[in-house]
């Protein structure tokens, strides 16, 4: 369906009372009133109607439109098939935004910026970063379908409270914080698609535990995470503590790395909650391997980064989830003074026709255009993201750490958990 203005009528003729315009696009439209009693819709048509509009404009319409449109947008099954169709069939209607929070000092903060425009505007064009202040201090394990899934630890009469919630920025709804046991040495956050279950992976205490999202769920201990790669013999390590979720599949994904000669992908199945683990392409006979190659999803695909001694970067896809065979080729990157020289590998974040958003060796994100091999900085402004010690990031990223996400309409109370909208307040208008 195109976008933009609609006219009421196709002879445009004005009608007495209100004169109806349409210039504010889909918002406009479905609030607009005539004193002529609009056409009777079939109700499998306004939702079809509904369903190609972006989450973030659904939202502002849930208090201006009649009762039934507006349990249809607050439904579970709409919130579903609003994902479904924004991922599969319109990514338009999706958002990619960049979650961050500070690593180095305790800001109750969680600084958001729209990766769409990062990628789009000029580099000279400063794209806004917008802040969400929470009650606390809280850390982001993961994101999934809209939805973060935050960490905090307090201190109450004497005692560690640690807990999780989940937060969808876009819905501004909250879960109930969930108490656990201890600190999280790995984890992970990712959707069940199979169940329909949202699950919370975690070591605690040398045990593996799963939490399911739900009214009546509690954390299970489930076979134990592999822990070969603490074997000095073996001279590994893992490269991040927090598993990667690929959509799709219902798997955690977590690169291991020895040193010389091996590197391998861990995965756990959500559905099964079992384990499994597949081989990375073959390294090139000029790649660094003291330097542990980068992890990240490109256009739904596991991705990989390797780093070379002194030419280039090579990324490559997994075209078929789980099959080594499948790893293809999908870019090589020269170096550039711009990626920097430190003992790093590109991490890729996301791609945008032919262009390729990372984070680069040197601290910052970095531009890559596959076509020509140009390399920009963005013009990411974080001036007024409430934390003020924190170097801009235009100059180093040091000190955050960063989460992709899409907006969707997906929100706890959709499977079963309470929800409420005063743990993170918006602190700027939105994006």
């Amino acid at each position: 369906m195109r976008r933009g203005p609609i006219p009421v009528d196709d002879d445009a003729v004005p009608k007495k009372g209100k004169v109806v315009t349409t210039t504010g696009g889909w918002p406009e439209l479905l609030r607009c009133t005539t004193t002529k009693p609009p056409p009777i819709l079939l109700d499998e048509l306004i939702a079809e109607i509904l369903l190609r509009i972006p989450a973030r404009s659904l939202i502002p319409l849930r208090n201006s439109v009649c009762s039934s449109w507006r349990t249809l947008i607050s439904s579970s099954q709409f919130a579903k098939d609003h994902l479904r169709r924004s991922m599969a069939v319109d990514p338009a209607l999706t958002h990619p935004l960049m979650a961050y929070y500070s690593q180095t000092y305790s800001y109750p903060i969680i600084g958001v910026f729209s990766v769409r425009s990062v990628m789009e505007k000029p580099p000279h064009e400063p794209t806004k970063v917008v802040p969400y202040e929470g009650r606390r201090y809280r850390l982001i394990i993961g994101s999934c379908n809209g939805l973060l899934c935050l960490h905090d630890e307090e201190c109450e009469d004497g005692l560690m409270r640690h807990r999780a919630m989940l937060w969808n920025p876009c819905t501004g709804f909250t879960s109930p914080p969930l108490e656990h046991g201890g600190i999280f040495s790995i984890c992970g956050f990712g959707y069940d698609h199979v169940n329909d279950k949202y699950k919370l992976f975690a070591t605690l205490d040398k045990k593996s535990r799963m939490f399911t999202f739900g009214p009546k769920s509690t954390w299970r201990t489930i076979q134990d995470f592999p822990r070969n790669f603490r074997d000095c013999n073996y001279r590994g390590y893992l490269v991040d503590r927090v598993g990667l979720f690929v959509s799709g599949t219902g798997t955690l994904n977590w690169l291991f790395h020895r040193y010389v000669s091996f590197v391998w992908v861990l995965s756990l199945d959500l559905v099964k909650e079992t384990y499994n683990q597949f081989s990375l392409p073959s390294r090139d006979s000029d790649d660094d391997n003291r330097v542990a190659p980068q992890l990240g999803i490109l256009r739904d695909c596991l991705a990989v980064c390797y780093e070379t001694k002194k030419t280039h970067s090579t990324v490559w896809l997994m075209k078929e989830y789980g099959v080594p065979q499948s790893w293809t080729k999908l870019a090589i990157i020269p170096h550039h003074p711009l990626l920097g020289r430190s003992p790093s590998s590109l991490r890729p974040i996301y791609m945008l026709k032919d262009v390729l958003l990372a984070f680069a060796p040197s601290g910052k994100f970095v531009l890559c255009n596959l076509n020509d091999g140009s390399i920009d900085i963005p013009n990411i402004d974080n001036s007024s993201d409430g934390m003020p010690k924190l170097c801009p990031l235009t100059q180093h990223s040091s000190g955050r750490i960063f989460q992709l996400y899409h907006e969707s309409l997906v929100s706890p109370f959709h499977f079963g958990l309470p929800s409420c909208s005063s743990e993170m307040r918006l602190i700027k208008p939105s994006l």
